[in-house]
């Protein structure tokens, strides 16, 4: 299994110092939300990309790719009726993809629940054909970079568009493309009728990317959430790429929620005799 962690948890934090610290707790992969180098990615310099690259490449960590891509930033919606307000978003993940090609990164995770939730007058058909047809547009950037667009259902606590994996697989065939793909996430598939381990080996050949935590917005093995049939179907399927944490919640601290989760999933994966 290959251990990472998203940065925004430890706020405040040079990207060296985290790159070390995760190195240290034993994760082998970083992945970045984009609004903590930059308010926007256009506003992210060369130096600043050479300097990612060497601080996670002298701390011994992969850098996977980024996640929260529309987060923290106005005036972009995947299927917003305007086709002005869907080319500038486009435009601006394409940006992303570059950038995220860049720093080393393979994986875009889209999550953003606010930038693609269906606006009042528009029709989930119609939500769903502007998504496809935005997506469509940048990837000639996802093949030039080697990136996969990983397409991550939410609960409708979230948003009102793609609440299910199988919605997630819907729309990844109507964009038909080699590099768009569907990420699964513990916290969201809690919200499904569907028990975990099953929307796993469902959708096992096009998932691309994984996030480890709980419906308590905290971390694998701090809820309720029992990862052992979690983990044991990913080695059942052969999945493997990534595990990522991703946490909401963020006490005590960084290190301890970083640290408690990867010793328990550690613990999860040894009980399973390693076949996770």
């Amino acid at each position: 299994m290959k251990y990472a962690i998203c940065n925004e948890l430890f706020e405040g934090w040079s990207f060296g110092d985290t790159c070390r610290e995760i190195a240290r707790l034993g994760y082998t992969g970083i992945e970045i939300a984009p609004f903590t180098l930059a308010p926007l990615v256009t506003d992210i310099l060369p130096d600043q990309i050479n300097e990612i690259r060497s601080e996670a490449r002298s701390a011994g960590v992969e850098v996977v790719g980024l996640h929260w891509l529309l987060a923290k930033v106005e005036g972009f919606h995947i299927n917003h009726p305007d086709q002005a307000v869907r080319d500038r978003t486009a435009d601006y993940l394409a940006q992303q993809v570059e950038l995220c090609g860049k720093i080393g990164g393979r994986v875009m995770v889209f999550g953003s629940p606010g930038a693609r939730k269906i606006l009042p007058g528009v029709s989930p058909r119609d939500a769903m054909e502007w998504t496809a047809e935005t997506i469509r547009r940048f990837t000639p950037a996802l093949e030039e970079h080697d990136v996969l667009f990983c397409l991550e259902p939410l609960s409708t606590a979230e948003t009102n568009f793609l609440n299910t994996a199988d919605q997630a697989e819907q729309l990844m065939h109507m964009v038909d493309h080699a590099n768009v793909c569907v990420h699964l996430d513990v916290k969201a598939m809690s919200a499904e009728s569907m028990s975990i381990p099953a929307i796993i080996a469902k959708h096992r050949d096009h998932t691309g990317h994984f996030h480890a935590n709980d419906p308590n917005l905290r971390g694998p093995g701090m809820g309720d959430v029992d990862f052992t049939p979690i983990f044991q179907a990913l080695g059942d399927t052969g999945y493997d790429r990534w595990v990522s944490v991703e946490v909401f919640d963020y006490k005590p601290d960084p290190v301890t929620i970083a640290r408690e989760s990867i010793e328990y999933m550690r613990r999860i994966e040894s009980s399973l005799g390693g076949r996770s």
